[in-house]
């Protein structure tokens, strides 16, 4: 029976195995999905199994910055409880994830799997699957970004949110070091989606045009006034979700923009933001909401 690329990343998901020992494993059972488990759990490699398919939402988002390289890593593992989060052995694995992605530049989650895990003589997915095995909580490395260059970063709740910014500059990483970190807490705080007008895809403002209309011609303004009133709004949708026009949250007397350029001024150098990436801990998965009284029901069923 022949597989396909879907049914080994469907097993690696099941397993939380690494990519070529799925391949394997499918291998040798034809393709049969419940023949390869059995196998990947004979080789003690998937006692993993039944945990993959438990919501892990909770964990830490890592920010790891290695000066001499001039690299900068944000990346969020999920575990399922704030315990295990706060477990030395989750935090020292996630360390080792984060110096993986430093020392090797995957181009994603799944090549970062195959990885051999710095420090260590596993690759990423073992380390993560026998950390699954003596936790006994379901683990998932869910997504990183890597910047190379001038970065500054920023870590808020102890790793409930963590930001990288990218900076354009000549000047030394001490000088901009203060401006650094206040732009990465603007981030965290603030939660742009854009770094400038220019980055809002067309579509979406668009949208948000159809939107303020609607909105104005429900406060009982005539059409023609209310396609006049958009634009000045469609100004404060900029201001509150581009980075650079955003009011800067030390000083609401500037943009985030003008705060930058007035510090690149005073330092003596060029000071650009370039890029900024945030990831929040469990943000946008779904969390299982569980009904004691159902629960209880059917443990006395």
């Amino acid at each position: 029976m022949a597989f396909t690329a879907q049914d080994v990343k469907e097993l690696r998901e099941v397993t939380g195995c690494g990519m070529m020992d799925c391949k394997k494993a499918l291998t040798q059972a034809d393709g049969d999905r419940e023949k390869a488990i059995e196998l990947l759990r004979e080789k003690g490699l998937a006692t993993a199994a039944k945990k993959a398919g438990r919501v892990a939402a909770e964990g830490m988002v890592k920010v790891l910055v290695d000066d001499a390289k001039k690299v900068g890593v944000v990346v969020e593992v999920n575990a399922e409880t704030d315990f295990v989060a706060k477990n030395t052995e989750f935090q020292d694995m996630v360390t080792a994830v984060a110096q993986t992605i430093i020392d090797q530049n995957p181009a994603d989650v799944d090549a970062l799997q195959e990885m051999k895990a710095s420090g260590t003589d596993m690759t990423v997915a073992q380390l993560v699957t026998e950390k699954i095995q003596k936790i006994g909580e379901n683990m998932k490395i869910r997504r990183f970004v890597r910047y190379e260059g001038a970065v500054a970063s920023y870590v808020h709740g102890g790793g409930a949110i963590g930001v990288l910014v990218k900076f354009d500059t000549d000047l030394d990483s001490a000088a901009y070091a203060e401006v650094g970190h206040d732009v990465a807490m603007q981030v965290a705080a603030a939660n742009p989606g854009y770094l400038n007008e220019s980055e809002v895809p067309a579509e979406v403002i668009e949208k948000e045009k159809e939107i303020l209309k609607v909105q104005a011609m429900n406060e009982g303004k005539p059409e023609a006034i209310a396609e006049k009133m958009v634009a000045g709004r469609i100004q404060k949708f900029y201001k509150e979700n581009c980075l650079l026009d955003q009011l800067f949250i030390k000083d609401n007397e500037l943009t985030v923009k003008k705060y930058v350029d007035a510090k690149a001024k005073e330092l003596g150098g060029k000071l650009e933001i370039v890029s900024f990436a945030r990831l929040e801990k469990g943000e946008g998965i779904e969390k299982k909401e569980d009904n004691f009284a159902d629960e209880v029901a059917s443990m006395m069923k």
